[in-house]
């Protein structure tokens, strides 16, 4: 067999794959790790084999949910915790407002 020359191959590839030129095809286009485009070949659905492609995000009413969830912003920034601060500074003034008074009737 080694010294035998190649022939082209004819008919389908494995597990009923088409042939066909890879170079040609649809690229994935899906981020890769170091930032670029994936340029592995589309299957037919558009998704590379590699790594199944760019995700098309959350479709249905929960996953949406889920998702807005997930970005949740808890703890120090959150929206009800600055507004507690924001509450705080303003009774901290007028109670440091109410003590000066009270120390200027006094005295």
């Amino acid at each position: 067999m080694p010294n035998e020359a190649r022939t082209a191959r004819c008919g389908w590839l494995k597990n009923g794959n088409s042939p066909g030129d890879l170079s040609k095809a649809k690229p994935c286009g899906a981020k890769t790790r170091k930032g670029t485009a994936c340029e592995g070949p589309a299957m037919p659905n558009g998704r590379c084999r590699m790594h199944g492609g760019p995700s098309t995000g959350p479709r249905t009413v929960e996953g949406l949910e889920r998702s807005r969830r997930a970005r949740w912003i808890h703890g120090w920034y959150s929206r009800e915790v600055t507004e507690q601060r924001r509450q705080a500074r303003a009774t901290r003034r007028l109670l440091t407002q109410l003590l000066d008074q009270l120390r200027a009737d006094r005295g």
